[in-house]
């Protein structure tokens, strides 16, 4: 089968149109990742560099990743029912565009965004850190391990998000429901990151490598799986 990049782009544009006019969907990317930064960075800011053995055991910055699981997830949730409630679902499912391309344009406008979101505000935890803490502690965070998980991970939790939420919002009929059950459905992997930050789950790089790879499956996998339980017409007519 081959995916027409013109139709995926078509569909990528015209959801991020819709996202910059979606007061809820600006608020989320804005709120979310300062809610995730805050307490890390008076945390870090205010730790003594006799206490720096702390942030060099384990990886207390995992929680940071908390972003793109939380994020994407609400925003993705949006994709099938936001539609489906404005009424602009049957018309764009009426056309001669694909499924997959439907689902691919969806997944991107919300994974791009998300990804960006997460890199950047991250980029910022680390200027405040610099601007914030002690040398040593700020030494300690800017270690190219931790810099390594958030640019590896990142992309790969927020995939996963995003699929879980178009999922979601295909299923659902109710937006504010389809942004919570999308949420809810996230709390798992972030509690994983969670406990990687408190070290009650040692960050070890054999760790690392297992996550990444089942994570990087479920990315892949993720697109054709929801092609084929994607239903044009139980769309149409409002059925799950």
């Amino acid at each position: 089968m081959k995916v027409s990049r013109r139709r995926v782009q078509a569909i990528f544009r015209k959801e991020l149109r819709e996202y910059r006019r979606n007061g809820f969907i600006v608020a989320t990317m804005v709120i979310v990742p300062l809610i995730f930064i805050i307490v890390p960075l008076i945390d870090v800011s205010a730790l003594p560099a006799s206490m720096v053995n702390v942030i060099l055991d384990g990886d207390p910055l995992a929680i940071l990743l908390g972003i793109p699981a939380i994020v994407p997830a609400t925003v993705s949730a949006y994709a099938v029912v936001g539609e489906r409630q404005q009424g602009t679902l049957e018309p764009a499912l009426t056309t001669p565009i694909r499924r997959e391309e439907f689902l691919l344009g969806k997944a991107l406008a919300s994974l791009v965004p998300s990804v960006v979101v997460s890199l950047a505000v991250y980029a910022a935890f680390l200027g405040a850190v610099h601007m914030l803490a002690r040398p040593e502690v700020s030494a300690a965070v800017m270690q190219g391990r931790y810099l390594l998980a958030q640019v590896m991970f990142t992309p790969l939790i927020a995939g996963w998000s995003v699929w879980v939420g178009i999922a979601i919002s295909a299923r659902s009929s109710d937006l504010r429901v389809a942004q919570q059950f999308g949420t809810l459905a996230m709390l798992p992997p972030y509690l994983v990151t969670l406990l990687i930050a408190i070290n009650k789950i040692p960050a070890t790089l054999g760790l690392a490598i297992g996550l990444g790879l089942a994570l990087l499956l479920v990315d892949v996998v993720g697109w054709p799986i929801m092609s084929a339980a994607f239903d044009r017409e139980q769309l149409i007519s409002g059925t799950r």
